[in-house]
């Protein structure tokens, strides 16, 4: 073949963005997660059967790993990782270099089975969190959290950015649908705090904000967030104690963000999500993200809300490793509490 600058080789490959498999960042594929030897785990958890408004997210882990594949295109510097323009840092550089970003493919969704699908995402977890990797989950809807949570074997914080509180009440008979999540999480007995940033839809029910702040969870409105920042955060999160983070995308302005199946005007920019997560990850210790609720179905025809989730996860990940990581338990056996 032919390199960039004209001469010829047998080993070097441009791969460009629309060509080759789709793994996330072009990270090798461990198809036994029981022999896992990486740093990150990409997990894809394909399953919006907790949708109450419009399917598609289901599609959303294929769609990242096909936009993350432009972070590994032409590049031409010769060196791996991503240098920041605005920090002058470089982020991500041994990891991909010595392929310690591994794809594990997606939790075995048993379509109308949600127990088996949960039960199947605890499992792939908790053997992730048992090989010492840091799991990136992407969704699905944000009932994925629970089932993602529940595999900590440790005490943990849950950091939640969202839109919409996901405290609903468990009423006609309901317990695992996206609205859900953040109660449930409340009942596990390894979560001992949580903290809600982003909140602001004018479809907010009372009772659900009672109830969450009657639980001693910690509620910032975005208004909240663009008055104090990442220091308001910081300030409302234990420094000694692991953090879980999970990001539903429309807590993102419903301008940047299109492609979520539930939009909501006055979110943040894209720049002040990055920075809080930056100021989290730098700071204490992250245990696990997710991002929940792109739906390919509904964004735009130059796929920017999945470009943009698939940038949002590279530069988290940068921010988490530039601090260090460090291995985390899962609970063992498996946790048996079902949603």
């Amino acid at each position: 073949m032919v390199r960039p600058d004209g001469n010829p080789s047998s080993t070097t490959r441009l791969d460009l963005a629309f060509t080759g498999i789709a793994t996330f960042l072009r990270g090798p594929v461990c198809a036994d997660p029981a022999s896992l030897d990486a740093d990150f785990a990409f997990i894809g958890f394909p399953c919006d059967e907790g949708s109450g408004w419009l399917p598609g997210a289901r599609l959303g882990p294929r769609r990242v790993r096909e936009l993350s594949l432009r972070f590994r295109s032409c590049n031409t510097g010769g060196r791996e990782g991503f240098w920041d323009i605005n920090s002058g840092e470089r982020f991500l550089e041994d990891e991909m270099a010595e392929n310690r970003i591994v794809d594990c493919g997606d939790v075995d969704v048993i379509y109308t089975n949600i127990d088996a699908t949960w039960q199947n995402a605890t499992d792939l977890v908790s053997t992730v969190l048992d090989r010492g990797a840091t799991p990136i989950v992407v969704g699905g809807d944000h009932a994925a959290t629970y089932p993602v949570l529940r595999a900590y074997g440790q005490d943990v914080q849950f950091l939640h950015f969202d839109a919409h509180l996901d405290y609903q009440p468990f009423v006609h008979g309901v317990t695992q649908s996206h609205g859900n999540p953040v109660r449930l999480a409340h009942g596990l007995p390894t979560v001992r705090h949580i903290v809600q940033v982003g909140m602001r839809s004018f479809r907010t029910p009372e009772h659900h904000y009672r109830d969450t702040i009657a639980d001693g969870n910690r509620v910032l409105t975005t208004r909240d967030y663009l008055r104090d920042g990442p220091e308001r955060v910081l300030a409302e999160l234990d420094p000694n104690l692991p953090v879980y983070i999970s990001v539903d995308l429309d807590v993102l302005d419903a301008a940047i963000v299109p492609g979520v199946a539930t939009p909501e005007p006055g979110g943040l920019d894209y720049e002040h999500l990055r920075d809080v997560l930056a100021a989290v990850s730098r700071n204490l210790d992250v245990c696990g993200l997710d991002i929940v609720e792109l739906n390919p179905m509904v964004d735009t025809p130059n796929q920017i809300t999945s470009f943009l989730c698939a940038q949002l996860l590279v530069e988290t990940m940068g921010s988490i490793s530039s601090r260090g990581r460090r291995s985390f338990a899962p609970l063992n056996p498996p946790n048996p509490l079902k949603g």
